[in-house]
Formats: C-alpha cells, sequence, structure tokens
C-alpha cells in the first residue's frame, strides 16, 4: 500500500475540501502564469484536469492533460511579452524605424524621385512607382555588398562564377566589425563599472601607433612578429588607459574630461610621428610610414582575393573572455558591484580605486588591439592621420546598442560592420551617399536609447520598459 504522506505527495489533510490534488497542481501552474489574470480562466483549467479521467497529478490520463496544459501556457506567456517593451523587440523596431526613415531621406534626396511628387495628386502612381524603385534598389544593393549578392551565388552554381564573389560581402562586413567589437568591449567594460570611457579613441590610436612600429621597426620571424605586434598595440592601449583610470582613483578627476583630452593628445601624436625620420616612408612625400612587414600583418582566412584575416577570431575569443572576466572572475564580481554601488563596494572592502585602474587598463588594451587590427589586418599596412578611423567613436555607439553586454557588443558590431560593408557598395551602385548610412547608425542608437519613443510609437506594452532605462543608465 502506498503511503499517501511520502515525500513528493500532497498532504490530504492540507488540500482544500473537494479538490483532488492533481487539479491543485495544474491549477497552481496556471495561476504562475503571468497572463492568466481570469480566475474564471485558472478555474476552466482545474475543471478540465478533474474531469479527464478522475486519476491523481502523475497518472496516464493526466499526465498528457499536464503537458498540454503547459504548452499552452508557454505559448500565452510567449504571445503576451512579444508585444512588450522588451530589449529583442525594441531593439528589432528601432532597426524599422531607422529604415523606414533612411527611406524617406533616399527619396528626398533624389531630384528625380522628388519630382514626381509635386503632382502626386493628378498622377501617384509615378510618385510611389519612382520612391518604390529608389528605395528598394538603395536597400537590396546594402544587402548584396553585407551579405550577399543572388546573382554571385547563382553564378557559382552554374559553373560561371568563382566562389569568392560569394564571399566577398560577408567578408567585408566581418573586417569592418573586427575592429569595433573590440573598442565596443572596450567601452562597455568601463560602462559596468560605473565609468564612462569616451578615450577609445585615443587608446586605438596609442595602439595603432605601437602595433604599426613593431610590425616594420623589429626584425623577427613571422610568427613571433605577429605577436609581438599585437600585444604592443594593446600595450599602447592599456597604457593610455591607465592614466585617466590613475587620475580618478587619485584625485577623483572625471574619466570623461581627461579621456576627451587624451584623445586629441593621441591624434597629435600620431600626426607627428608620422614624419619623423625612421618612420616616415622614404620613397613617399605625403604624410605615411613605412608599411608594415609581412610577418607582422594577420593571416587572410579566405586567401588573398578577399580581406577577412584573423582579427575576426580574436575578436569573438575577446568576446568570450569579457563574457568571463564579468561573470565568473572575482574581479568581474567586484566590477560589477563597484558599478551598482560605489560606496556599498568600498564598505564591503572592494578597492574601488583600484577597481577604476585595472577596468581602465584592460578596456585601454581592448581598444589597442582594436587598433591594431586597423594596421596589422586588411584594412591598411601604414599610418596614415586618417588610418584610424572613427573606430573609438563608434564603439561607444556599438556597446550602447550592444546594451554594455559583451555577446550583444559582439552582434551590434556585426550589424555597424554590415552598415559600413553595404553602404560602400550602396553609394556605388545606386549612387546613394555613404554619409546616409553614418544617418542610419545614429538613428538606430538614438531609438535604442530612447526605449520608451519606441514604446509609444508601437504601443509596446510597459513590461520591461523600466529594466531597459536602468540598463542603459548605468555608468553614467
Amino acid at each position: 500500500m502506498t503511503d499517501v504522506n511520502e515525500p513528493g505527495s500532497p498532504s490530504p489533510e492540507k488540500s482544500p475540501a473537494g479538490q483532488r490534488p492533481g487539479a491543485e497542481t495544474v491549477a497552481t501552474v496556471g495561476a504562475a502564469d503571468p497572463s492568466a489574470a481570469d480566475p474564471s480562466a485558472a478555474a476552466g483549467t482545474a475543471a478540465g484536469a478533474a474531469d479527464s479521467g478522475g486519476t491523481q497529478s502523475g497518472g496516464p490520463g493526466n499526465g498528457l492533460t499536464d503537458r498540454n496544459g503547459g504548452g499552452r501556457q508557454l505559448l500565452q506567456a510567449f504571445v503576451h511579452n512579444l508585444w512588450a517593451a522588451n530589449t529583442l523587440t525594441v531593439t528589432v523596431l528601432a532597426i524599422v524605424l531607422a529604415t523606414l526613415i533612411g527611406a524617406v531621406l533616399i527619396i528626398v534626396s533624389d531630384p528625380d524621385v522628388l519630382a514626381t511628387w509635386g503632382y502626386f495628386t493628378a498622377q501617384p502612381s509615378d510618385a510611389l512607382n519612382a520612391s518604390w524603385t529608389v528605395v528598394s534598389e538603395a536597400y537590396a544593393n546594402l544587402f548584396k555588398g553585407a551579405v550577399f549578392d543572388p546573382a554571385a551565388v547563382q553564378a557559382w552554381t552554374n559553373g560561371t562564377g568563382g566562389w569568392q564573389p560569394v564571399f566577398a560581402p560577408i567578408s567585408e562586413t566581418l573586417t569592418y566589425t573586427a575592429p569595433l567589437v573590440f573598442t565596443g568591449l572596450g567601452v562597455s567594460l568601463v560602462f559596468r563599472g560605473g565609468l564612462f570611457n569616451i578615450g577609445a579613441q585615443g587608446q586605438a590610436t596609442i595602439g595603432v601607433i605601437l602595433a604599426a612600429l613593431a610590425g616594420f621597426l623589429l626584425p623577427l620571424p613571422p610568427v613571433v612578429h605577429l605577436i609581438v605586434a599585437v600585444l604592443a598595440g594593446a600595450l599602447g592601449g592599456a597604457i593610455w588607459g591607465f592614466v585617466p583610470g590613475f587620475l580618478k582613483a587619485r584625485t577623483g578627476a572625471h574619466e570623461v574630461i581627461t579621456t576627451i583630452m587624451l584623445n586629441y593628445v593621441a591624434i597629435s601624436f600620431l600626426a607627428w610621428i608620422i614624419v619623423q625620420n625612421g618612420v616616415h616612408d622614404p620613397d613617399r612625400t605625403d604624410a605615411i610610414s613605412r608599411p608594415v612587414d609581412g610577418s607582422a600583418q594577420l593571416p587572410r582566412l579566405l586567401g588573398s582575393d578577399l580581406r577577412v584575416h584573423l582579427g575576426i577570431v580574436l575578436a569573438v575569443a575577446a568576446t568570450w573572455a569579457v563574457g568571463w572576466l564579468l561573470n565568473r572572475s572575482t574581479f568581474g564580481f567586484e566590477l560589477r558591484a563597484v558599478g551598482a554601488n560605489p560606496d556599498a563596494a568600498r564598505t564591503a572592502g572592494i578597492s574601488v580605486g583600484r577597481t577604476y585602474v585595472l577596468v581602465m587598463v584592460i578596456a585601454g588594451a581592448l581598444s589597442g588591439l582594436g587598433g591594431a587590427n586597423m594596421v596589422l589586418g586588411s584594412t591598411a599596412t601604414a599610418l596614415t592621420p586618417l588610418v584610424i578611423a572613427q573606430i573609438g567613436f563608434d564603439g561607444i555607439l556599438v556597446a550602447l546598442l550592444g546594451r554594455v553586454k559583451p555577446w550583444g557588443v559582439a552582434l551590434a558590431a556585426l550589424l555597424f560592420g554590415a552598415l559600413q560593408a553595404g553602404g560602400n557598395r550602396m553609394q556605388s551602385y545606386a549612387s546613394i551617399s555613404l554619409e546616409l548610412v553614418t544617418v542610419l547608425q545614429a538613428l538606430i542608437v538614438i531609438f535604442i536609447a530612447a526605449p520608451a519613443l519606441v514604446k509609444v510609437i508601437f504601443g509596446l506594452r510597459a513590461a520591461r520598459a523600466a529594466r531597459l532605462s536602468t540598463s542603459m543608465a548605468k555608468g553614467w
């Protein structure tokens, strides 16, 4: 005989009169669902379970009913939260909004299309067809330049073309993505510690300088030369990150001010060192350094015809390392504690000043690796005043778009790299200004940073809007 009071079985004395334990279990599961706000729905679920055969929970009849009921409840919860202001929904809708506004800008910037809107009331089909043609062509070329070109795929499958054109778009996207991952991680890591790193541009600049100097001044064997050049870039960024971290810890100097000023110092130092003897290319009259030796360049992953290089693999490894550092290490716990409440962390025995210095050094090293990618990879092989582009400032946008989480930052960098790669083709094939891609990036970040605006426009439920605003406010 089975003991009714054995562990795991509800006690009959504790069950309400007239209700079997199986019905209680089903009713409890139904009540746990946030969408089950109607008491009659929960009662109906319990009644259905009670009438399904009169067996207790765990019997053959009720087991199937429980599984089906649980599936329906999960589906209801998913549908309920799908159109809520959660992170994924807001991000996707922000991209949609930016795309729609970008379409309007494309139409306005084309004088021929704009002229058709002058007689819209007389013949609306001309304006609509012309607008659709120019917008669809622009975004089609954006996709073909960032992901793949269907014509190239068809040519490859038919045997009339090679495989290189098929992977060329994604190769360009990954090439632009790699340095943004590093600078985005550097900015997001400092965010989590309660600071705001505006100096990723300067840290990447010092990183690109030291990486290039190690790349053409040190006569080393191939593999060792590459490792030394990459580490030199990380060291340069770490040094440039140490300065504002030390000033913050020792004197309380605001990191925003110090990092902005160090950006200008780094840019001026780059312009000065390029023209120095031993660094400047003797065969050139413009401001350009000697080229980096081939032994110090990051190897290409898909052959010499495609530009994607080992930097993207290092970027993925850095993303995993930062995620592990934040969530699995003692320093990561201290960093998050300081970022949440420095006073409470100090009371708990955590050295806030030490944490500030270390996080700025690590963030600087990451940004320095991003700079090293710009000269050791396939983007450039020599120092120029514009070699670093805007990867430091774009890293701030990537960190914000990625919600200052490592893998979110990597995905945001991938999006920005796709926009950059696709924008080049869009400019060449559709005669659309490349600056429009920058506008799209800015619009995406604006809508991401203002979840309440997206919520109002699309009528989202305010399920997690407060959490979004809190996460974006951390680090300021």
